[in-house]
């Protein structure tokens, strides 16, 4: 079997490592549960090849990903639940529903317009579901909201939708009082020495900043994973300004080495400051007389 560009490979690829006898031991053992985890790491090795601008590595990260979706519509095939082809059936049929602007008569609207209509063609569906499973409890408006995403980025969908129905602060200078308030409350908690309070308190406040940051129209997760990348960047600019004086962080104070975060915090904002205009140099009278003679003599050529 050879590589190819064509989708049908990988999945006949897929098939033959789940093919019990002469499939692959390792492959043949997983289930939806067990290959639940590497989906996630792979959707994040996705964005960690964006973030660090990785073209090539994005593109075989999304290869990676798209084995995920292989792997389990070809376990979902063995129970005779669905196949890949249903998977791309369902997601086809959906991109064209909430597209009427695109592929149906909604035509000319704003980017506002279509976040309300895709809103509500998603309401209406939900309704159908509803419909269809008989049961009200999809129907509250926290629902579809997976628990096992990542906790800031949960909370941020539970705000939203939240947000939709009329309770949320009006003001991020409102929220910005309340991280405030959950911080003294921590002060408090940790005052009395309860540190199960203190954890809820703490989660709390990491509630109330993931809010503000919905309000400032920021992303959680990607301003977290920037200070992460600033930390380590910071960090192992200390190290190496360590390693120059032949010294660890271990055998270095903190004072030493808080000296040196500062230093690469500054170097990093000069790095970032806009560089000065060059002021332009006098023009010496030389030039200028040579500048008017030059002009003198096309005025003259013209005038022949």
């Amino acid at each position: 079997m050879k590589p190819s560009r064509d989708i049908d490979r990988l999945i006949e690829i897929m098939t033959a490592l789940r093919t019990p006898g002469s499939g692959c031991p390792w492959d043949l053992a997983q289930n939806f549960a067990t290959i639940a985890p590497y989906t996630i790491e792979e959707a994040y090795e996705v964005a960690d090849a964006i973030t660090r601008g990785d073209l090539d590595d994005l593109r075989e990260e999304l290869g990676d990903l798209l084995l995920q979706v292989v792997f389990h519509a070809r376990m979902a095939q063995e129970q005779g639940l669905f196949d890949f082809g249903d998977v791309v059936q369902v997601i086809t049929e959906k991109l064209l529903r909430r597209h009427p602007h695109v592929f149906g008569d909604a035509k000319g609207l704003t980017p506002k317009a279509v976040e309300r209509l895709w809103a509500r063609i998603k309401a209406q569906e939900k309704s159908l579901r509803v419909t269809h499973n008989g049961t009200s409890e999809s129907a509250r408006a926290l629902s579809g909201v997976p628990v096992n995403l990542p906790a800031l980025t949960r909370a941020l969908k539970l705000q939203q939708k939240a947000s939709k129905v009329g309770f949320d602060w009006n003001d991020p200078l409102a929220v910005l009082a309340k991280i405030r308030e959950e911080t003294d409350e921590i002060t408090a908690e940790i005052a009395s020495g309860d540190r199960n309070k203190a954890a809820a308190e703490i989660g709390d406040l990491l509630f109330a900043a993931v809010n503000l940051a919905r309000h400032l129209d920021i992303d959680p997760e990607a301003a977290v994973r920037m200070t992460n990348l600033k930390f380590e960047r910071r960090f192992t600019a200390i190290e190496r300004a360590l390693i120059k004086q032949g010294k660890t962080p271990e055998d270095s104070t903190l004072a030493e080495m808080d000296e040196l975060w500062n230093v690469a915090k500054a170097a990093e904002a000069s790095l970032r400051a806009p560089r000065p205009k060059r002021a332009a140099k006098p023009r010496s009278g030389k030039a200028k007389r040579t500048r008017s003679k030059l002009a003198r003599r096309r005025a003259a050529r013209r005038s022949r």
